[in-house]
């Protein structure tokens, strides 16, 4: 017998096995304007069965970083999927977007059905949370490519706000303040640095702490724009206070952050201890634990406040916004 597509090391029998173990949670998804049937060759979505009338449609595509490398050494896949979604939706909701609809792309050597059911798992957990549809995707086995035992992710999200209601940064003015959301810890970005700081030893060791979940903001943000008007709206990746903050901040507008207006978390101060890291490099590398930072009126806090402790997130009144030229100016020592 000549050779086949299995003996160059593709398995599509296997392949098919896949998809159906993953039905059960690409199904726990559906909401109103997708059914999340896997099979077809594109998934549909009806925008007008999910109640919009004018839509400006926003779209997000990214992946999980090296988190992977720490969840491939702990052998815990269940929830690099919810980081996935996270990074996707809360970009998408920094224009006041609801997320829609998720697909994802899984790459790998060879397909483990368990491994990566597992992270599928956690990528329908994900849009749970942010209440979209995981609605297809695409598990691509390249032998040869990939390490034994890894994989790599990527996301793509499509979300949508009626026109009138976008988050319009033109209405920020002088005194008002910019809320911070705690974060789950360090989220999903300054993982390569983080491998540089600890061992492998110590990353395994720590892999509770390292493998927190990104915590996705969608559902309270969104009940909060139902209440009040929100000026502006920050996802704390990657740049975080020098790179992603200073983009919401209009033209000659200053938000003044106060370094210790938070609680940062423990592991912080442990990466910037063990890798004798700088204030400036820690903050422009991680979330210091804020993972989304909110601009609105000072007399709407109270409301903010009690929307996210109903969802049991933490929020802190960290800065204000003044005339200036540099868009963020961080003060004060933590």
């Amino acid at each position: 017998m000549g050779l086949t597509y299995k003996k160059a090391g593709v398995d599509i029998v296997e392949a098919g096995r896949f998809v159906d173990a993953i039905k059960k949670y690409t199904g726990s998804t559906a909401r109103r304007g997708a059914n999340c049937k896997l099979g077809g060759f594109g998934g549909a979505f009806d925008i007008k069965a999910a109640g919009y009338n004018d839509p400006v449609l926003v779209s997000s595509t990214d992946g999980v970083g090296t988190k992977l490398k720490i969840a491939f050494l702990a052998g815990k896949h269940d929830t690099v999927g919810i980081d996935m979604v996270a990074m996707n939706v809360n970009d998408v909701l920094t224009t006041g977007a609801e997320p829609l609809f998720f697909l994802d792309y899984i790459a790998t050597g060879k397909i483990d059905k368990k491994v990566l059911a597992d992270v599928v798992k956690g990528i329908a957990a994900g849009c749970r949370q942010a209440g979209c549809a995981l609605i297809g995707g695409e598990t691509a086995e390249m032998p040869s490519f990939y390490k034994t035992g890894e994989y790599d992710l990527a996301g793509f999200c499509v979300g949508a706000v009626e026109r009138k209601n976008a988050v319009d940064n033109s209405k920020m003015k002088t005194g008002d303040i910019a809320v911070g959301l705690a974060s789950n810890g360090l989220h999903s970005n300054g993982y390569s640095l983080v491998r540089k700081v600890f061992s492998e030893t110590e990353q395994k060791r720590l892999a509770g702490e390292l493998l927190k979940p990104t915590r996705i903001y969608v559902k309270p943000v969104l009940e909060l724009r139902k209440k009040i008007t929100v000026k502006g709206i920050a996802h704390m990746t990657g740049g975080a206070f020098f790179e992603k903050l200073p983009r919401i901040v209009p033209l000659g507008k200053t938000i003044v952050v106060e370094k210790g207006s938070w609680v940062v978390p423990e592991i912080f101060r442990k990466i910037q201890l063990k890798g004798r890291i700088e204030d400036m490099e820690m903050f422009r590398t991680f979330n210091m634990g804020l993972g989304m930072i909110i601009v609105i009126s000072p007399e709407d806090f109270r409301t903010a406040k009690r929307i996210f402790d109903k969802w049991g997130i933490d929020s802190w009144i960290i800065g204000s916004v003044n005339k200036g030229k540099s868009r963020v100016k961080i003060i004060c020592g933590f």
